[in-house]
């Protein structure tokens, strides 16, 4: 793949797109970049982990004027959790322009620290729909001077229900304005869509299929009265570290959630209806290996970022092929190889295709995390880094650094996974002590 040199790109920004290890293009890169450089309108269709974020974030922050504290960029996403993927993939990409400030705007959260930040100036904005709109509502978001509009899996935006939502938003920005849709498909709404957001805009397609070299995909046929009976099986015989478990509706995650929990297994459920922090707690659990098990309905299955997912379970067989697809691909990533298991009532000619009962496995065997999380009361708003907490936890030596994993921090709070066998000293140590001079609320989740 052509290197990032071939582009006219200033030496700064080069240095730190090596330093990120942004060293050759990927195929979305290739094809968008230069049209976007130029200033065109684009309209691409590609995979979530493409590399999309640089394919429209390196044009974008070269036009950012950091001497005017207005918003000059807007980025619209489906999920609260792909805009924080994106906002954070942005600071990255900007460490060679000093003073870039980011924004997200997304439910979940209060509206006025969002007012706050907004009145203290922002370059770029991220968010959703629904948020960018009650700000427009409130007059608080002013996009009179948005140069560059990025609509990330429009698809799924439209999928959503937001086609009212992105359509005012649109409105309230300059009618002279560059804009970049990103789509996995293009159905006759993405088409539609297309044709009244973008002018004499520059298609773009790359491959939109997940490499599934690496994932293994095995069905298990099995009887209609011992679905669950089943999927016990497939746990106890695989015992993976993690795994998703997809299933069509959110009453089946509910039901099946808790039908794990009760026969032991670290499990924790995922799907529309859940409160924001709720949601987001449940992804930061599994990333972290606090939990090892996640069922969930398809709204994990695009744009979420879940690394080490060693088994994807359909417990339904999704509704398209597009979705399998999708499913899957959260298992096999960066190079790791993956299992995507299916269970089904049905042969289905062309697949690999085994009984669940010849399965022989033990059935006193559960799957638990090996991980616990703690939060603290405190974040980025208390200047709090990780290796203050790392230090906090490991002072009088009682904890060693190799027991304590991820550290997530955000502007109020702070999540720290442990190894379960020191989580109440951790807890205990964080409670009763101090972190840079100061006592911070701490409790397990």
């Amino acid at each position: 793949m052509p290197s990032f040199h071939t582009l006219p790109l200033p030496q700064e920004m080069l240095e730190n797109l090596e330093q990120l290890g942004y060293h050759d293009m990927t195929a979305i890169q290739e094809k968008a970049l230069p049209p976007t450089l130029e200033g065109r309108d684009i309209i691409a269709q590609a995979k979530t982990g493409s590399g999309k974020t640089a394919a429209f974030g390196i044009g974008l922050l070269l036009k950012i004027d950091v001497s005017k504290f207005h918003p000059q960029a807007l980025i619209i996403t489906p999920t609260r959790e792909l805009a924080e993927q994106v906002a954070k993939e942005l600071r990255r990409l900007a460490r060679f322009k000093h003073n870039i400030k980011i924004l997200t705007l997304y439910g979940g959260t209060p509206m006025r620290h969002q007012i706050n930040s907004l009145q203290h100036g922002a370059h770029i904005i991220v968010g959703t729909p629904g948020r960018i709109r009650d700000h427009l509502s409130k007059t608080t978001l002013e996009l009179r001077h948005i140069h560059t509009v990025v609509l990330d899996e429009a698809d799924r935006m439209l999928d959503m229900g937001f086609s009212k939502e992105i359509d005012k938003i649109l409105r309230n920005t300059p009618k002279k304005r560059q804009t970049l849709l990103f789509s996995a498909t293009f159905t006759d709404d993405i088409k539609n869509l297309c044709h009244a957001v973008t002018k004499d805009a520059q298609e773009i397609k790359v491959d939109t299929a997940h490499d599934s070299s690496n994932i293994e995909e095995i069905y298990y046929e099995i009887g209609r009265a011992d679905k669950f009976e089943s999927l016990v099986k497939v746990l106890q015989y695989y015992r993976p570290s993690s795994a998703i478990i997809f299933c069509n509706t959110k009453l089946e995650v509910d039901d099946i959630t808790a039908d794990l929990q009760v026969a032991g297994f670290s499990a924790l459920g995922l799907h529309g209806d859940l409160e924001q922090v709720d949601r987001d707690e449940t992804l930061l659990q599994f990333s972290n290996h606090s939990c090892a098990i996640l069922v969930a309905t398809d709204v994990a299955a695009r744009g979420l970022d879940i690394p080490d997912v060693e088994v994807v379970i359909n417990y339904d067989l999704p509704r398209n092929d597009e979705t399998y697809t999708h499913r899957i691909g959260r298992t096999g990533r960066a190079g790791k190889s993956g299992k995507a298991l299916s269970l089904t009532h049905r042969k289905i000619t062309g697949t690999t295709s085994f009984y669940v009962h010849d399965l022989e496995v033990d059935h006193s065997l559960t799957i638990e995390a090996k991980m616990k999380t703690l939060c603290i009361h405190g974040g980025k708003k208390n200047k709090l880094r990780a290796g203050d907490i790392l230090g906090a936890l490991t002072a009088d030596k009682s904890i060693d650094g190799s027991s304590i994993g991820k550290i997530d921090s955000f502007p109020f709070f702070t999540y720290v996974a442990v190894e379960k066998s020191i989580a109440t000293r951790a807890l205990d140590l964080l409670k009763n002590g101090k972190i840079k001079g100061k006592k911070f609320k701490v409790w397990m989740i």
